[in-house]
């Protein structure tokens, strides 16, 4: 996105901006527990989130599919007009570097990134083309991203703008071709279910007029029923270590089935034969302090510390709700404890403390398939 990105919606009354990676459009218009509420229960509108500081680019061409599937984790071959799929692109080491979300509209692949991310993609995929018949254009400064809960194409209440528009369908929680899960939950169960999301990728310039149709809810609403489906985010849950296996990306960006891109080693290795270092958790927070970690928040065990919160927010029902990154061998009935820490140029703060109860997402035997299947006849051998 362009910098100093400010969403048109941004000029409705009452609008309170988010901060950090959200930054550029409504935190929440006054009611952020209602807002929430709308998502779920439904509107007399349309209810939909302002997601339009996430960047845009699109890849056009005869090679696009195939290029793509040679670059990412994912199969891209074969795809149709408003076909979805998730991917990654990963370092040679296997670290996750972008995490878009693609959507093909018969013409062009268009790839939806975190916000600040699209000038650095199209400039990879640009030193990647070599004499392929592909064209990479970054259009984040034209176009938006509306998301919503309810499918806009199948909604009596959705604007004609929306129903018609260019939507991604976001595979999560289900387990798509070539991936696998590692959590150990029922699929039946998990607290994704229901709560499918849809990006509609809408010009920037037709937002306000679409505005007056639809009900707006903030990022805050947003973020909150994410968190709740166990949903990674490339802006909050990676950083420079991480890899697909750790955030249960291997259920929706991951087929295990292709071979030969750049970090593919390190996901056999891992899913084969070994455990991913570390695992995305759900918390649960104590809700005392009337206050919430910030992101970044160092979790505990006793006293010593064995990872982060990435996500917080608080949940219309459940209350205070978190997602966070700890070491893979910490004991899944093991009681947390969420610690916000002063600066270290600012020692007049006191540390605010949380109690957490964790609910594994990642499980901590996660991979090490080959061992399970083979070697147990190899060593007896």
């Amino acid at each position: 996105m362009v910098a100093d990105f400010k969403s048109p919606l941004l000029q409705k009354f009452g609008v309170f901006e988010a901060s950090g990676v959200d930054a550029g459009v409504a935190a929440h218009y006054g009611e952020p527990l209602k807002e929430q509420r709308r998502f779920i229960l439904g509107a007399e509108k349309f209810v939909v989130a302002d997601y339009s500081h996430l960047d845009v680019v699109t890849v056009s061409g005869p090679d696009r599919h195939s290029w793509m599937t040679t670059l990412s984790s994912q199969i891209m071959d074969g795809m149709k007009g408003g076909d979805s799929r998730e991917l990654t692109l990963l370092s040679a080491q296997g670290r996750v570097e972008f995490v878009p979300f693609a959507v093909e509209d018969g013409d062009k692949l268009w790839l939806i990134a975190e916000s600040g991310q699209g000038e650095d993609l199209a400039a990879f995929l640009n030193s990647m083309k070599f004499m392929l018949r592909v064209d990479i254009e970054n259009v984040s400064a034209e176009y938006g991203i509306l998301v919503s809960f309810d499918d806009p194409r199948t909604s009596e209440k959705a604007p004609k703008a929306l129903q018609k528009a260019l939507i991604f369908s976001d595979p999560w929680p289900g387990v798509v071709a070539g991936g696998t899960a590692y959590t150990e939950i029922d699929p039946g169960e998990h607290p994704g279910q229901g709560l499918r999301r849809f990006f509609s990728i809408i010009p920037l310039a037709d937002l306000l007029d679409i505005a007056p149709e639809v009900s707006l809810s903030g990022m805050w609403a947003a973020e909150a029923l994410r968190i709740e489906a166990w949903r990674p985010r490339y802006g909050n849950e990676v950083d420079e270590k991480t890899i697909p296996h750790e955030l249960d990306l291997m259920r929706t960006a991951v087929h295990l089935e292709k071979g030969c891109y750049k970090g593919q080693e390190t996901v056999a290795r891992v899913h084969n034969l070994g455990h991913p270092p570390r695992r995305l958790v759900f918390l649960d927070l104590d809700g005392s302090e009337h206050t919430l970690p910030e992101v970044g928040a160092s979790v505990y065990v006793g006293t010593k510390k064995v990872g982060k919160v990435t996500s917080v927010a608080q949940h219309w029902e459940a209350g205070p709700i978190a997602l966070a990154v700890i070491k893979r061998n910490v004991d899944p009935a093991a009681v947390l404890s969420v610690v916000d820490e002063p600066r270290e140029d600012d020692s007049s703060t006191p540390s605010v403390q949380y109690a957490a109860t964790q609910t594994v997402i990642v499980s901590p035997d996660a991979g090490q398939v080959a061992g399970r299947r083979d070697m147990g006849n190899f060593f007896r051998g």
